[in-house]
């Protein structure tokens, strides 16, 4: 049986920034989810988004966070959230939170290989693989003169979670 320590250290938490703020979920042991959501900021988005993501560490004390690697070479990720991300692992660092980092082509390939998928086709698997947790969160498919609906991020965050859990 896991002891409570056991299960702290198994802990993580994933965020996955967008223009309005941030999508995250946090799982422990095998896949459980204790926490998923999306937090909206307005104003000072990298102060106010850094804020609620020391406020999830604090409050949950995972022992990884998991993002997306910003900085690898072909990443379409405005400068803002480039800034934004590497605050969150400066922040999570000074906490002596473990910080793990996956370049998006590795997550897309870990849930459609050898060709090209989409977002939506990644959030459809996550859906499908948890439907009790995330069913009903999974957003419709996005018309071309729509913008992203923003609980996308949060399937963003569990498939960069469930790529740490592979590894």
């Amino acid at each position: 049986m896991a002891t409570q320590t056991d299960r702290k250290d198994r802990r993580i938490l994933s965020i996955a920034p967008s223009s309005c703020g941030f999508g995250f979920v946090v799982l422990e042991g095998d896949e459980i989810f204790v926490d998923w959501g999306v937090k909206k900021v307005t104003g000072n988005k990298n102060a106010q988004s850094l804020k609620k993501a020391e406020e999830l560490i604090a409050q949950y004390q995972p022992a990884v966070l998991v993002l997306e690697n910003t900085s690898v070479k072909g990443s379409r990720r405005s400068p803002r959230i480039r800034t934004f991300t590497q605050q969150i692992v400066e922040m999570a660092t000074a906490r002596k939170v473990k910080v793990k980092l996956f370049p998006r082509d590795q997550v897309m390939n870990a849930f459609i290989p050898d060709r090209k998928g989409t977002k939506q086709e990644v959030a459809e698997i996550i859906a499908h693989r948890f439907p009790m947790e995330l069913g009903s969160s999974l957003p419709a498919k996005r018309k071309l003169w729509k913008s992203e609906d923003s609980r996308m991020t949060i399937f963003d965050a569990v498939a960069l979670a469930l790529v740490f859990r592979m590894k």
